[in-house]
């Protein structure tokens, strides 16, 4: 928005702004004592006791209620407290409780047959829907009211034990975070709503998270974590070892969180060639499949073509070194094509692969048929497929793959930081953003990308190795087109150049179609409809990388709109 637009809504908004902040917290927290629902619904009653028939207890708020709650004595503080763009953080908040209201009461509407369902039915009322949605409109529009200002700096310095500790707590709230995300609901059908409560703590983690930014702490908690990147790898590897013991440590996320991980590893892998070097690589999961494929036929599997069992950290060499031959096969060709032309190359090889598979070409894939039976990986006699205990504390099966799996994602971030920040990453920059400049500055740019291709169809057959003994089966149906297209969207939603983003960005491609299984032949369309308006409004990706900030969302690397970043406290209040 523009400084002429943002001046504008606020003069007209101004004197109301105040004032319409503390009516939408109250009633935002008014919404979360009513009942919200005036009859029980067919599919059982809705969650958190909002059923009127159930309404006992009003004060003893729990679920999307208690985040309504939050969220309305968040707003007052923020309205009466000292803070720094005030604006900004009440608006967020004002988003939050719109979002937990809107979802709640639409899906309770669509399940009721009508508004009757979330108003008044037969002298039964229940209006806390329509409330929470009122507190909604009237936080936002109180956040234009008071102005919409430029996140601002903190100059706070904090010791060294202060900074250990404030990026303990942090990290540890995120760990909780997700753990919650992932349980919330329930798992499966167990929930008939499971779908729209996950939904709803979305909106109220948005919210929150929103508020954070605008007041500034997230800017700088992440300046803080990179003064102390050391410490802060060490504790982010820590809170994901630590996940297999909260409520989500059970078996069926076990397995969701590897499957997550390994992919996880391969969009890194790719990040170098489409994020790093700008080399648009449509048959990437090729690459993954070739290290399956040579993991599983040294696996000692019925069905594998060689006659030879080797130890798995020797087979996941191997094919990791064969993939990586592929890859700069596949990347001769970019010494003469680029941009579309490329595109087109790396899908044919794609497609070669999967036909070559299918047909069992040279005896190693099994065709049809696939390799089954590859045995599980074991240490020191435990198989990873097991569940293990260490003390009192039982933990359920696969917990050993995760922990391997998040050592994979661990070992890949660090290969791909390292080369990112060297003269190597720095030509494949150079070569992304100008391939003719970086030429004509005596960057061997066709040597560049013939790396490229190879350090990440490595990185891509590493994991595909460690794809193999976990799903103990390698089927040329695992590695098609449309997983190509998946991965490439992880980077992109993550953020291209990012190393956290394509985590994050792999995690939510399979995250989200887990948890909205309720909503049956409508998911992919919710899930088709989240990605069309992450890319909308954040083109540069959720975690964007700085250069790509700088490029596509019109902020400077730090993260300030470049319209706001030389603006200053007296122009930015006007």
């Amino acid at each position: 928005m523009s400084t002429v637009d943002s001046s504008a809504k606020r003069s007209a908004l101004a004197p109301l702004g105040k004032p319409f902040a503390i009516a939408g917290g109250v009633l935002a927290i008014v919404a979360a004592l009513l009942p919200w629902v005036t009859f029980s619904l067919n599919d059982g009653n809705w969650p958190d006791k909002s059923t009127l028939q159930f309404f006992d207890a009003p004060f003893l708020v729990t679920g999307f209620r208690w985040h309504l709650l939050v969220l309305g004595v968040l707003v007052l503080v923020a309205t009466f407290a000292p803070i720094p763009s005030r604006g900004r953080v009440v608006r967020a908040l004002g988003w939050g409780v719109a979002l937990v209201s809107f979802i709640n009461a639409a899906y309770i509407t669509v399940k009721g047959g009508g508004l009757a369902a979330i108003t008044a039915l037969d002298g039964a009322t229940a209006f806390g829907g329509v409330v929470g949605l009122v507190a909604g409109v009237l936080v936002i529009l109180a956040g234009y009211g008071i102005g919409i200002e430029p996140v601002q700096d903190w100059k706070i310095k904090v010791s060294t034990p202060v900074a250990y500790l404030v990026l303990l707590v942090s990290f540890g709230a995120v760990l909780y975070a997700v753990a919650a995300m992932l349980t919330t609901g329930g798992v499966g059908t167990s929930n008939p709503y499971a779908g729209a409560i996950f939904l709803s703590f979305l909106g109220f983690a948005a919210g929150l998270l929103a508020a954070l930014s605008g007041v500034g702490f997230v800017r700088w908690l992440s300046a803080l974590s990179e003064q102390h990147r050391v410490f802060s790898v060490i504790v982010l590897a820590a809170c994901a070892l630590l996940l297999p013991f909260t409520d989500a440590g059970n078996e069926y996320w076990m397995t969701v969180a590897a499957n997550i991980g390994i992919y996880a590893a391969t969009a890194i892998g790719l990040n170098i060639v489409v994020g790093l070097a700008g080399l648009l690589d449509l048959g990437y999961v090729a690459f993954m499949g070739i290290g399956a494929l040579v993991a599983a036929n040294f696996s000692g599997a019925a069905t594998a073509h060689f006659g030879i069992t080797l130890p798995f950290p020797v087979a996941a060499v191997i094919a990791a070194i064969v993939a990586g031959i592929f890859g700069a096969v596949v990347g001769s060709p970019t010494l003469r094509v680029r941009g579309d032309y490329l595109a087109i190359v790396t899908l044919a090889f794609g497609e070669i692969f999967t036909r070559s598979a299918q047909n069992n070409i040279g005896g190693i894939t099994n065709g049809s048929n696939a390799i089954p039976g590859i045995p599980a990986l074991s240490l020191f006699g435990a198989e990873f497929n097991r569940s293990i205990s260490i003390g009192a504390v039982k933990l359920p099966a696969g917990v050993l793959y995760y922990i391997l799996i998040v050592l994979l994602v661990a070992a890949t971030m660090a290969v791909f930081a390292n080369l990112k920040f060297s003269r190597i990453g720095r030509a494949w920059i150079a070569i992304r953003e100008d391939e003719d400049a970086a030429r004509a500055m005596g960057i061997r740019t066709g040597k560049m990308k013939i790396l490229a291709f190879l350090i990440g169809a490595m990185l891509a057959g590493l994991a595909g190795a460690v794809f193999a003994h976990k799903n103990g089966t390698v089927s040329y149906e695992s590695f098609k087109f449309l997983e190509s297209v998946t991965l490439l969207a992880a980077v992109i939603l993550g953020g291209m150049g990012s190393i956290p983003g394509a985590v994050l960005g792999a995690a939510l491609l399979f995250v989200l179609p887990e948890k909205l299984r309720d909503f049956e032949e409508y998911r992919l369309m919710i899930f088709g409809l989240a990605l069309i308006l992450i890319m909308r409004f954040r083109p540069q990706g959720l975690i964007p990388d700085r250069h790509r900030r700088a490029e596509l969302a019109g902020e400077d690397v730090d993260g300030a709109p470049i319209d706001e970043a030389h603006v200053g406290p007296k122009e930015a209040k006007a």
